[in-house]
């Protein structure tokens, strides 16, 4: 969801290439249809969907071992939950920077949102400002390529907001952890998006198993 109103919000103003990572997760499949889906919706015909399977090989999160149980939703925890992809954030930008380099793209986009920072370090606006010094000191002399986080700050309310405002195609997005045919709601992706629907005040037009109250 975040990354559908992410792309949105840059089609405005930019001509848009796509960028997808699958790394094993356990949502892979549904999650590269929803790509797929949300690029046709914009006309864009530039995509890339990189394997970057040796994230599924190093281990150490509940999105790619299927050894390790996806953590139930707790918006309270303050720890790092078990679906946590180490540096996953770093590999994609890597791959998203080498691409623009080369296609002569000025941007970056990325749905990162610091409402998830408390358990993902790699979303918070630091991160961000950090790997924009790597950007520069790691490309050509003459590349100007800049990381964009305009949903940085929001809640998840915020971000259903802004994508109904702007018409963000958001019953094509997936966002549940766990499964590829009803979203489980109860993994700590699903409980975020449906707190967020909830206090918007609109119903999230993707199918559920369970849909608890996330308001409490």
């Amino acid at each position: 969801m975040d990354s559908c109103v992410t792309a949105a919000l840059a089609a405005r103003d930019y001509e848009c290439a796509f960028l997808h990572l699958n790394y094993g997760q356990r949502t892979e499949q549904r999650e590269l249809r929803a790509f797929h889906d949300i690029a046709a919706h914009y006309g864009v015909s530039r995509v890339l969907a990189v394997s970057m399977e040796h994230l599924a090989a190093i281990g150490g999160s509940s999105l790619t071992d299927r050894s390790m149980a996806v953590t139930a939703a707790n918006l309270h925890a303050t720890g790092i939950p078990t679906s946590y992809v180490p540096f996953r954030n770093a590999n994609l930008l890597s791959v998203a920077v080498s691409w623009a380099e080369v296609i002569g793209a000025s941007a970056v986009f990325i749905g990162a949102v610091e409402e998830d920072s408390s358990g993902y370090p790699d979303c918070r606006q630091s991160f961000y400002d950090a790997f924009n010094v790597v950007i520069r000191e790691g490309t050509k002399p003459d590349t100007r390529i800049r990381i964009v986080t305009p949903l940085i700050k929001m809640t998840k309310g915020d971000i259903v907001r802004t994508g109904i405002t702007v018409h963000a195609p958001l019953h094509l997005t997936w966002s549940c952890y766990q499964n590829e045919d009803l979203a489980c709601g109860l993994c700590d992706s699903c409980a975020l998006r449906l707190r967020g629907f909830q206090s918007a005040g609109v119903p999230d037009p993707v199918p559920y198993a369970v849909q608890p109250d996330y308001r409490l």
